[in-house]
C-alpha cells in the first residue's frame, strides 16, 4: 500500500469562514491541509474503513479535532500540525488493516484513536518527541500479540519485564490488568516462570461474601473474573483450564498467602487498594527469587471499612525511590473503554477536589 501525504494549504490561505470552522479551533496554531491516497482504491475497504453512514470518520474528527473529506480512495485532512499528522497516519493505519480485519468495528477505531491521540499530545507538549521514540512494546501470547496502547501503557510493560515488583495505579479502564495478565502469560510461555498466581483481597464492594455459596476461593472466583477472561482470550479456554488443573495457574485470596514463599512465579494483586497496611507488608514479603510481582489498583474505589487505611497507599509512600520496585500512574486520558468512561472518571476527579476544597481553607 502507498500513501501519498502533502501539504496544499496553511492557515494564511484560509477564507475567514473556514478559518474558524468549529473542527478546527487553534488560532495560535497554524493549520494545514493534508492530501492522502489509500492504495489500492477498494470500494469495500474504504467502506469498512469509514464506518456506516461515515461514523468512524466522524469519530477521528471529533476526537482529533480536524476535518476530513474524502472521494473514494484521496483523502483531505484539515487541522493544526500535530493533529492533521496523526489523523493522517491513523487513517492509513486502519485503512491497512481492513486488509486483514475486513469489517473495522467501533470498538477498533476508539483503541486506534486512543493511542494516536495520546501520541499527538505528547508531540503537541514536545515536538521532539516521537510516537514510537522507546520502540514499540509487544507482548506475544498464544492467540496473538498485544500491543499497549500510549506512553503510560508502553512504561507500565517496560516495567513489568525489568522490575521484579511493579505497582500499577490509576482509574478503571487503563489496561493495568490486562497488561499484567498479558506479560504473565509471555513469561510462562517463554519458561521465565513456573506458574501464575492471581491474588485478590476478599473485601466486598456493598456486598457480602459470607452469604455466597461455595468455599472462600470460590466465593471470590467471580472477583477475578477480569483476570480469567484476560487468561481465556490469550491462551484458549481449554488451555487455562488444564494449567488450572495442574496449579500452574492459581487463585489465591489474598488471606492464604501468609506464610508462603513464591519462587519463580509470576502474582497478581489486583484491587490492591482493598489491602490494608499489614496484608500489604506481608504480599510483598512473600516475594522469592525468579518472581515477578505486579500490583495493581485504584485509590479511589477503596472499599475498606471506614477508619481502615489503605495498604496500597501506604506503600506508595513508603516504597517511593526503592531499587527494584515501579511505580506507574494512569490518568483518565490512559482510559480505553468507552469514551465516556473517561469523561466519568474526570467528572468524579473534579467532584472529589471540590470537595476537599472546603477542608483545605478551614485548615
Amino acid at each position: 500500500m502507498n500513501n501519498n501525504t502533502t501539504t496544499t494549504e496553511s492557515a494564511n490561505d484560509k477564507t475567514p469562514n473556514e478559518a474558524t470552522a468549529p473542527e478546527v479551533q487553534s488560532h495560535s496554531e497554524p493549520v494545514q491541509t493534508l492530501q492522502l491516497v489509500l492504495e489500492p482504491a477498494d470500494a469495500k475497504r474504504l467502506a469498512s474503513l469509514c464506518g456506516q453512514l461515515n461514523q468512524h470518520i466522524q469519530q477521528i474528527e471529533q476526537r482529533l479535532d480536524v476535518s476530513i473529506n474524502n472521494r473514494g480512495n484521496e483523502f483531505s485532512i484539515t487541522g493544526t500540525s500535530v493533529m492533521a499528522e496523526s489523523a493522517c497516519a491513523l487513517i492509513a493505519s486502519l485503512y491497512e488493516s481492513t486488509a486483514d480485519t475486513g469489517e473495522l468495528t467501533p470498538e477498533e477505531v476508539h483503541l486506534a484513536l486512543q493511542q494516536s491521540s495520546i501520541e499527538a499530545l505528547a508531540r503537541k507538549a514536545d515536538p521532539q518527541t516521537e510516537g514510537a521514540a522507546d520502540g514499540q512494546v509487544i507482548i506475544k501470547t498464544k492467540k496473538g500479540t498485544v500491543k499497549p496502547r500510549g506512553k503510560n501503557q508502553q512504561r507500565y510493560v517496560r516495567s513489568v519485564q525489568t522490575n521484579d515488583i511493579n505497582f500499577g495505579i490509576g482509574p478503571a479502564g487503563t489496561g493495568k490488568t490486562y497488561l499484567a495478565v498479558a506479560c504473565a502469560v509471555e513469561a510462562l510461555l517463554q519458561d521465565s516462570i513456573e506458574r501464575i498466581l492471581l491474588v485478590r483481597p476478599a473485601v466486598e464492594a456493598g456486598e457480602k461474601l459470607g452469604f455466597l455459596p461455595g468455599d472462600l476461593s470460590q466465593k471470590v472466583d467471580p472477583y477475578l473474573r477480569p483476570l480469567y477472561d484476560a487468561l481465556y482470550e490469550m491462551l484458549g479456554f481449554e488451555t487455562v483450564g488444564k494449567l488450572i488443573e495442574r496449579n500452574v495457574i492459581e487463585v489465591a485470596p489474598l488471606a492464604y498467602m501468609r506464610g508462603r514463599t513464591l519462587n519463580s512465579a509470576f502474582v497478581i494483586l489486583d484491587e490492591s487498594q482493598n489491602t490494608t497496611r499489614e496484608q500489604m507488608k506481608m504480599f510483598l514479603t512473600r516475594i522469592g527469587f525468579g518472581t515477578t510481582a505486579v500490583i495493581n489498583g485504584d485509590p479511589s474505589q477503596i472499599d475498606l471499612p471506614r477508619g481502615q487505611a489503605s495498604g496500597l497507599k501506604h506503600a506508595i509512600e513508603v516504597l517511593d525511590g526503592v531499587d527494584g520496585i515501579s511505580f506507574t500512574y494512569f490518568g483518565s486520558k490512559d482510559v480505553v473503554r468507552h469514551p465516556l468512561v473517561q469523561r466519568i472518571v474526570e467528572a468524579y476527579d473534579k467532584a472529589e477536589q471540590k470537595k476537599a476544597e472546603p477542608n483545605n481553607e478551614s485548615e
